[in-house]
């Protein structure tokens, strides 16, 4: 079932057991997150990690929020966009820990997307291998 207290195992996100979906970034993703994330001079996140909302699905996010932060204190100008980034920030009080924080995600990333190409940044993307996963079998009595 989809909650905050379901069965978890972590597991490859290309080899995720029949039955199970992908609740959050598992440790190795966090770290290969987390170390893209620190050496950065220039972070826009947009989009949480996991299912934040539950408490035993917050690590990912924790661990991108925890890196962003590290990153904007050596310098780095973070920019978290989009409700749910911003509602993720909020939960971990790290909002005021950022250089900048949009509501408008989607319109944030349009608005991007127009700037000069040499104003674009390009960003190296890990991908999410290593998930926590929780069971769900939407069939059986709760």
């Amino acid at each position: 079932d989809f909650k905050n207290d379901c069965n978890t195992q972590v597991c490859p996100s290309n080899n995720i057991p029949d039955g199970w979906e992908g609740m959050d970034a598992g440790p190795e993703t966090r770290k290969a997150f987390a170390a893209a994330i620190k050496g950065a001079k220039t972070i826009l996140w947009n989009g949480p990690a996991g299912v934040f909302e539950f408490d035993n699905f917050t690590a990912g996010s924790r661990a991108i929020a925890d890196a962003i932060v590290e990153a904007t204190e050596k310098g780095a100008f973070s920019l978290v966009g989009g409700g749910d980034s911003v509602a993720c920030v909020n939960k971990f009080g790290l909002a005021d820990k950022v250089s900048y924080v949009s509501t408008g995600g989607g319109a944030l990333l349009e608005a991007i997307e127009k700037l000069p190409t040499a104003s674009q940044h390009q960003a190296n993307l890990f991908p999410l291998s290593h998930h926590r996963r929780h069971q769900h079998q939407p069939n059986q009595p709760q």
